[in-house]
């Protein structure tokens, strides 16, 4: 009888353990949806100056693996509360997939940016000298002047970056670069280079575009390493469980 009612209370401990783990699935979820949402809504502007669509990987990749959490989690808390043991063996196969798609995707990740580094320089140098405000480039003109004053840069590696660009070179103003350079901007304020005028010892948008896409790895990379460590627990917590279950009442 002792041995039964202990039993009993291990049972519950590890139902509420597991539970508040899925809730916190849940919360990650939620946490990492609006994460990739927010960076897909409010920065997909600027994937029309890139070729490659790696740099939105990471978005999607927080919106898939949120949408995966929160199925997890309401999977986990079914199987919980209603002590179903085929439920949570599909709860703790579906942990362990997780798990290593996210060792495996945090991987190739990190080695696939380390590749692709230099094509960002080149891409996006070539889109502001070669398509800005270009007939039929208009994304590429609106997203060069959006990168500019939101990261409050100029030019690709820097203002003199313009000098060489299709545009300066065929405009009839004599513009040394684009007016949203400048740190107030008006109409044909970028007549005037001065630092005082524009973003000119600033450094260029490069930069300032491969720390945004590395925050993002970080954020991704963050919320990976915490999430595992939550499902390596919850694997834990799920085959204890299973255990009692099937030692104990059904």
């Amino acid at each position: 009888m002792e041995t039964r009612r202990e039993n009993n209370c291990g049972t519950i401990c590890l139902k509420y353990l597991l539970f508040l783990l899925n809730i916190l699935f849940l919360l990650a979820g939620g946490a990492m949806l609006a994460v990739g949402f927010w960076t897909l809504v409010e920065k997909s502007d600027y994937i029309s100056l890139l070729n490659s669509s790696f740099y939105t990987v990471p978005a999607y990749t927080l919106i898939a693996a949120g949408a995966v959490m929160i199925i997890i989690g309401v999977i986990g808390c079914c199987a919980t509360l209603m002590e179903m043991k085929g439920l949570l063996i599909v709860y703790l196969v579906l942990l362990l997939c997780v798990f290593l798609l996210e060792v495996v995707g945090g991987v190739l990740t990190y080695v696939t940016y380390q590749e692709l580094d230099e094509e960002l320089r080149e891409n996006l140098k070539e889109a502001m000298q070669q398509k800005y405000q270009q007939a039929g480039e208009e994304s590429v003109t609106y997203a060069v002047d959006k990168l500019h004053q939101e990261f409050q840069c100029c030019g690709s590696n820097g203002s003199s970056d313009w000098k060489d660009s299709v545009w300066i070179q065929t405009s009839q103003n004599q513009q040394l670069v684009p007016d949203s350079c400048c740190k107030t901007p008006s109409n044909l304020c970028g007549l005037r280079d001065h630092p005082s005028n524009v973003y000119k010892v600033e450094g260029g948008c490069v930069v300032k575009l491969e720390e945004f896409i590395l925050s993002q790895l970080y954020i991704l990379g963050a919320l990976g390493i915490g999430i595992a460590v939550l499902q390596i627990f919850g694997m834990i917590f799920t085959c204890c469980l299973h255990q009692n279950l099937k030692d104990g009442p059904y």
